[in-house]
């Protein structure tokens, strides 16, 4: 054990996921030795990261704008959507070079021994995407209740559910299933086998999950 604000340090970076206690120590131990002005642009960074993080108001990807660089893209396909866990999915996705379309962030998965069910989740506004309506918050126009005017959305042909393939990811994507199966030209599809049960997309290689976009099976279709 160290004494004082090193010590205090080791401590913070324990607390984070994935790292140790010897790796904590480590990386507060270079911190004490790197050059004051590369740490305090570490500080600095730290600092803005609430201010300067938003998320966007269609898909609820981490964004610096209103809206995300893969929303505002006109050359994704549009009528495809892919629903992901949390926004890191989305940079493992992207890397596989395989997919053109849009997305969607539930923001977890369906857990309710830990709280977590459709109302924590961005559920609803994924089928106000898909019933061809968005909240228009751009324009800060509001209806007699004070609720967002919505503009028309791409219409959608295509929901991919590429939640993780564990225990909660399987119900959550289960639950979206029965959730869009009625809506008329929609093809439900989930992410086909080759990412391994009671694995999470964030550690899964590019081939593989290239293999099981390209072999997605489906859970519902018109």
């Amino acid at each position: 054990m160290f004494e004082g604000p090193l010590q205090d340090v080791i401590d913070e970076f324990a607390r984070l996921p994935g790292i140790g206690p010897k790796s904590a120590q480590r990386i507060a131990l270079h911190l004490l030795e790197v050059d004051p002005a590369d740490l305090e642009r570490f500080q600095n960074a730290l600092g803005r990261l609430h201010e300067g993080v938003a998320f966007c108001r269609i898909c609820h990807n981490i964004s610096q704008e209103d809206v995300c660089r893969i929303c505002a893209d006109s050359s994704r396909d549009g009528g495809l959507i892919c629903v992901v866990e949390e926004s890191k999915d989305i940079q493992v996705i992207e890397r596989t070079g395989e997919y053109r379309g849009r997305y969607h962030v539930l923001g977890g998965a369906l857990d309710p021994l830990n709280g977590m069910g459709p109302k924590e989740l961005n559920v609803t506004a994924l089928v106000q995407r898909i019933g061809g309506a968005l909240p228009d918050v751009a324009t800060g126009e509001v209806d007699a209740n004070n609720q967002p005017l919505y503009q028309p959305a791409p219409e959608v042909s295509e929901v991919i559910i590429a939640t993780d393939p564990n225990t909660e990811g399987e119900a959550t994507a289960s639950y979206l299933g029965r959730l869009l199966k009625d809506f008329p030209g929609l093809t439900v599809s989930r992410l086909a086998s080759g990412i391994p049960m009671g694995g999470d997309l964030e550690f899964v290689d590019e081939l593989t999950l290239s293999r099981a976009f390209a072999g997605r099976t489906m859970l519902s279709g018109n």
